[in-house]
């Protein structure tokens, strides 16, 4: 490190790295060498990394231009380049994997292989449906996502068409077909993308791959442009951006990499913990620092998620090695409220429940944007939505439109962009929070809000993002912040799609949630089959999902509520169970096995008699109980419903030489015709529905339910 002056060298340790802890100061002062950083929730690994990079930077021992910091999502490297400007190396690149190689690929495909880059195909849906076509398969909408979502998976696996079936064994039947199948999709989808001189993300990796290890010049000349590497959730990569790093590396060790194995969650797009957990064997000079001081949440939290990942029992290897040692986090904050269990009697019941929790949190003055409605599956946002909107209570779906994508968000672009020139030629312009809301006023926006809501309120909600961005960037980037600086960060934001904070409660699944906070979050539909999954039927499966959980609690600050329901629908049978996972954390629950059938199970209160939901009436065979209603009662489903789940139970037993009951009994064709689930979820709930069935004719019954509601 440079020290001309040894109080200007004070200086630069107490402005960059004063205000970090022990730990994070470890992380921010060793700038050389390979670094693991074993970060836990909430630990400010983000604020480490980039306060390392900050000062690695001003101390003249990294190169801005050579150093890149990785992350996974283009949000995450917009909040880090954000973060770097306001540490004053605004100059320092911070990419996703797929930005970083789509920008090595298009400077080095002309001298690599000649002539133009091929398009970049943003969605495969019709590409494979193309495949599918080209080799007389059937296929649908699920069957064509199931089939993509498979051949991603095999490609960041580094498979190809060719050795994918002897590695794909255990798989399941992605789309309903057997793996030799997938098999031939995969090559008439390789196929189908040469014929049509297309590319897809996942080739943008391979194809950069392939060039470093075959064109040493190309690989010395990016190797020479990146001598220090910062790789974020380093628990997420998968093999084939490994391979990647390893090739940008070069057999150096100039490399950081921060992560959490109890965070992984995206195994099914080839994610492993292995590389994080395996650093060390790796380098074994490697220094490691784990950040296990939580900042975000209260005490009553933090126990909440350190019991959760403690009662983790079982799995397979890989699980086992995730697991050996999870980070046992250590609170930082003051106290705050214990965490509410609440059970409800269906769906509809729960959703009003949180509904009236959220109304007495907004008005006791947590901002509607601090507060987050969380689930497993996006099919559960309805129920939500409509009890909020009922309660007049706004909200924001998170993989909805997207922000910047709305129409006065736009417009209000546009008008900044073009007040620009004007303002600077205004001698004594005002501050610029000020000028912001001048100029979108045409727009709608008021210093209040609304008192209605539905679009007016959406458009003020937007726009009073925009206003409040303004307000955060100049109190942290300085008065200097100019208007014509806001509309660059707002360009850079929309490309990156990092968008401001909505005054709106926040529906999201719990995989969107990752990498999020609010000061108070609900956990809903806790359930068995919900979570964990139905379909997670191995341990390792089952040891996701608790991570998944683990997410979403550890994204509280102070309040989190956990619900779940007995029943699906109002009167409907109560035979839901609350999740495996919270046995020995909600009040009156004893400990059990992860994984249900396995060692000690605690005894349940003996089930109510089941009634009639038609008429209130004892139900007194199996078959009523099932459908949920007497056999003298009327059924409620529309005959040509019922109909056309007969005559496709029928095709399917002629097709399989098996009698029609063996597909469905008559008693749970009727509680399907009657129930109508549109999600995998709501049909795994029904009895007579189990995993098997679920997996083999699932997709099938809900196409044929989709069909028969539009005769």
């Amino acid at each position: 490190m440079t020290t001309e002056n040894p109080d200007s060298s004070q200086s630069l340790e107490e402005r960059i790295l004063g205000g970090l802890d022990a730990e994070q100061r470890e992380v921010a002062s060793t700038l050389n060498g390979p670094l693991c950083v074993l970060a836990g929730a909430g630990t400010g690994k983000t604020r480490a990394i980039t306060h390392r990079i900050a000062y690695g930077v001003h101390s003249g021992v990294y190169s801005p231009q050579r150093l890149l910091a990785v992350t996974f999502t283009a949000r995450a490297a917009a909040e880090m380049r954000s973060r770097l400007r306001d540490l004053g190396v605004g100059n320092v690149q911070a990419r996703t994997f797929h930005a970083a190689a789509l920008r090595q690929l298009q400077f080095f495909w002309p001298q690599a292989v000649g002539g133009t880059l091929p398009n970049l195909l943003d969605h495969k849906a019709q590409m494979i449906a193309e495949a599918s076509r080209r080799l007389r398969l059937s296929t649908d909408r699920a069957s064509i996502r199931d089939l993509a979502s498979e051949i991603e998976w095999a490609k960041v696996s580094m498979l190809t068409p060719a050795n994918y079936l002897e590695n794909a064994q255990g798989r399941g039947t992605p789309g309903g077909f057997d793996l030799t199948a997938v098999a031939r999709v995969f090559q008439s989808y390789e196929d189908v993308k040469t014929d049509r001189n297309v590319i897809d993300f996942e080739d943008v990796l391979l194809i950069t791959v392939g060039i470093l290890q075959e064109d040493q010049k190309v690989a010395a000349t990016v190797r020479e442009q990146y001598r220090h590497f910062v790789v974020d959730e380093y628990q997420d990569v998968s093999p084939l951006q490994q391979r990647l790093l390893e090739l940008w590396l070069g057999g150096r060790d100039e490399l950081c990499v921060v992560g959490d194995a109890s965070q992984t969650i995206y195994s099914f797009t080839g994610a492993s913990p292995k590389h994080l957990l395996g650093f060390k064997a790796q380098y074994p000079e490697a220094n490691v620092v784990k950040l296990i001081r939580d900042y975000r949440s209260t005490p009553q939290v933090v126990k909440l998620a350190n019991d959760l990942l403690a009662a983790r029992r079982g799995g397979g290897p890989v699980a086992d090695a995730a697991w050996a040692a999870p980070l046992q986090l250590v609170a930082q904050r003051p106290a705050g409220p214990v965490p509410q269990f609440t059970e409800c009697s269906d769906d509809e019941a729960e959703a009003a429940t949180v509904a009236q929790k959220v109304r007495e949190l907004l008005d006791a003055g947590t901002p509607a944007s601090q507060v987050a409605v969380l689930f497993r599956t996006n099919g559960q946002s309805e129920a939500y939505e409509q009890a909020l909107a009922a309660a007049g209570i706004g909200y924001q779906l998170r993989g909805g439109e997207r922000f910047f994508a709305r129409k006065e968000v736009r417009d209000a672009i546009l008008q900044l962009r073009a007040a620009t020139r004007a303002v600077a030629e205004t001698a004594t312009p005002e501050p610029l929070g000020q000028l912001v809301r001048d100029i979108v006023s045409s727009l709608g926006y008021t210093d209040a809000p609304p008192h209605n809501g539905g679009a007016l309120r959406e458009r003020w909600e937007s726009l009073a993002a925009l206003v409040a961005l303004a307000d955060e960037l100049v109190q942290v980037r300085g008065e200097h912040f100019s208007l014509a600086d806001f509309v660059n960060e707002l360009q850079e934001r929309s490309l990156a799609q990092h968008a401001p904070t909505v005054q709106g409660v926040t529906l999201a699944s719990l995989h969107a949630a990752k990498g999020l906070e609010w000061d108070a979050v609900f956990l809903v539909g806790l359930c068995e089959g919900l979570m964990p999954i139905s379909f997670a039927d191995t341990p390792e499966a089952v040891d996701e999902e608790r991570r998944l959980l683990y997410v979403g609690i550890t994204r509280a600050r102070e309040h989190l509520a956990l619900s779940w329901s007995t029943a699906r629908t109002p009167g409907g049978r109560a035979n839901r169970k609350p999740s495996r996972f919270l046995d020995g954390l909600r009040p009156n629950s004893v400990a059990s096995s992860s994984v249900r059938g396995k060692g000690p199970a605690p005894r349940r209160k003996a089930a109510t008699p089941a009634t009639c939901r038609v008429c209130g009436g004892m139900l007194a065979t199996g078959a009523e109980r099932k459908v949920g209603r007497c056999n003298d009662c009327p059924p409620s489903y529309e005959e040509q419903t019922f109909d056309a789940l007969r005559q496709w139970r029928k095709e399917i037993a002629l097709a399989a030489e098996v009698p029609a009951f063996v597909v469905f009994t008559d008693a749970t064709l009727t509680a399907i015709a009657e129930a109508k689930p549109s999600s995998l979820e709501e049909l795994a709930a029904l009895a007579g529905v189990g995993p098997a069935k679920l997996e083999r004719y699932g997709e099938d019954v809900l196409r044929v339910l989709a069909e028969s509601s539009v005769l």
